[in-house]
Parts: structure tokens; sequence; C-alpha cells
């Protein structure tokens, strides 16, 4: 099968194309025109140079192609409010729709987020079909890839888009060049971490996530949306996971949550005067306070989801940065 993958460079996109080259397909990477692909390098793929706002040149990426897995998103958090985030998370996934159509594509994966959701508690967890509800932390990230996936939604109920939704939780993996989880993996490291506040996620291993994904273009049902996760910790768990994985010392410090609202508030006013990101915004940290917890029990059962432990995922991602300068 050809597969045309959007976000080939990404965490999730570089293991991804890893899992598909395994399985024989052959893969054809859409890629920002400029921009290094340090995590693509040597593998046996075609890269596409191409804007994902181009109609045009999405529609040419995805001639001669089987399958389009849309990985491509922006995940930036700040500002909190941005045109840019909203263009790319919903006109870019209503080019790849376009070009779809355009190229009778058998299947699209669009790749979504957990977040869109109603998450839940360690005892009831949020699954599929849960009401959204990170509209409250006024983030345009999560607004826009919610939009997204009801567009995609829409489009399978009037126009018979043959997509399946895949939403991970928080992935660890191995090629996190940005590094997006690999952050919090380094300032642990680094002892830059100095406490924990009461909320919690759900996390998995990219690998994992991969290999569901690759699945997902043979099974799941079409129009349906599959949760990607594993495990339900809070903040302080997740810690002393990653210092004990990193060989480090957990943080002890619990921070209350109206003090880590203070903060971000803090943070927030002044990235607004400065023009520059917080360590902490106002939306974060809220949400450090609340536990966004999923069942990928869905996934499990349809999509054939590896649940490989997360300390597997975060040994991965360590390395992959230690071995790539991240530490220094």
């Amino acid at each position: 099968m050809k597969i045309l993958v959007t976000g080939a460079d990404g965490l999730l996109g570089s293991n991804l194309v890893r899992e598909l080259l395994l399985r024989g397909h052959s893969i054809r990477a859409f890629v920002q025109p400029g921009r290094q692909q340090k995590t693509l390098e040597g593998l046996a793929i075609e890269k596409f140079p191409g804007n994902l706002l181009n109609p045009e040149e999405v529609v040419n990426a995805a001639a001669g192609c089987d399958a389009i897995i849309h990985c491509a998103a922006s995940t930036a958090v700040w500002p909190i409010r941005s045109e840019i985030i909203n263009k790319v998370n919903l006109e870019g996934t209503k080019n790849i729709i376009t070009a779809v159509y355009k190229n009778n594509i058998a299947r699209l994966i669009y790749v979504g987020t957990a977040n869109s959701f109603g998450f839940g508690s360690k005892e009831q967890p949020g699954v599929e079909g849960n009401p959204y509800k990170s509209a409250t932390y006024g983030l345009d990230y999560m607004d826009s890839k919610y939009k997204a996936m009801r567009v995609v939604l829409e489009e399978v109920k009037k126009n018979s888009l043959p997509a399946v939704i895949v939403n991970p939780t928080f992935m660890f993996g191995p090629y996190d060049s940005t590094p997006s989880s690999g952050a919090m993996i380094v300032a642990l490291y680094k002892r830059k971490v100095p406490g924990f506040t009461k909320g919690g996620r759900n996390y998995l291993c990219a690998k994992d996530a991969a290999v569901a994904i690759a699945n997902a273009l043979t099974k799941g049902r079409i129009g349906e949306c599959y949760i990607l996760g594993n495990e339900n910790l809070s903040y302080k768990e997740i810690f002393t996971k990653i210092a004990n994985t990193v060989g480090v010392k957990p943080p002890s410090l619990a921070i209350p949550s109206f003090f880590a609202k203070l903060y971000g508030r803090i943070g927030s006013l002044t990235g607004n005067l400065t023009g520059n990101a917080p360590a902490i915004s106002y939306p974060l940290a809220r949400i450090s306070a609340d536990e966004h917890y999923y069942s990928p029990a869905k996934a499990r059962k349809e999509l054939d989801l590896p649940q490989t432990p997360v300390e597997t995922g975060i040994r991965e991602s360590f390395e992959w940065l230690k071995e790539n300068g991240y530490l220094k």
C-alpha cells in the first residue's frame, strides 16, 4: 500500500513511518520545505515538500496513494489564541479531505487528540463520545483539534468520507526532536521540576500508538473514534516513573492548585507583556490541576492497541535524547 503521511517527522510520525516500513508499505512523507527532517534521515521513503495550507500541493502529494494518515498539527499552546494554529489544524484538515476525494483515497486515518472527549477520573475514565470539556481552558490548540475532528465526522456522515479517527493521549518515545514530551524528561533529569500538582493524565508509548494506527488501515470502523492510551497516572506518579527511569531523585513537593494557578496567571500576564512564551500559562496551570484520565478499551479491542509499560517509552525517549545531545 502506498501511504501519504503528514507530520512524518514528528514524534508520532517518525515512529509510525518506521512501523509502516516494517510492514512493507511505500511511504510518501509530506514535509515542510526547507525544514530539516532529522528523524527521517536514512529511511527509504519519498519526501514531498509542500504547505498543508496550499490545497493544490496537498492534492498533488496524495496523487497515486491508497491511504492518507494525517498526523500533522500545530500543538502550540502559546499564544493561547492564534490564527495560524486554527488554520493549520482546521483548514489543513479540510485540504486533506479534499485530497481524499480528488484522488479517490481508500482510507483516511485522522489523528486527533483524546482531549476532544470529556476526561474523567481513574474510577470512571473518559471514553469516546463523552462531551467536549476542554473548551473551558480557552486554548486554540484544543478547540481547533476538536473542530477538525467534528469536520471529519460530519464528512463521513454526509459524504461517506472513508475516515477512521484515532485520538492519542500523552506519548513518550524516541525521535522526539522538538522535543515535546521529551521536554518533561529533560526538565526532570536536570532537576528543574520543583514539585507536582494534584492532576494527572493518561500516557502511552508512541510505538504502541504507531502500531494501532497502522492497524487502522485495515481494522476499525469508518466514522469511529478510538482513544489511544495506556496508563492513567497522577503527576506525582509519572514524575516518579521518569525520575526512576533516568536515575534522578523525583520531586517531592506537593504544589497546591491555587498556587499553581496564581503562578500561571503571572506567567500569562508576563507573556502578554513581553511577547515571550511563559514557562506556565494560566490555561496550563488549570490543566495541571485536573484529572485528564481516559480509557483505551475500545482501541485495545478493535485496533489491537498494544499496552507496553510507559517506562519503556520513557527509557527509549531518554536514550534518544541523550544520543542526540539534548541533555547537554
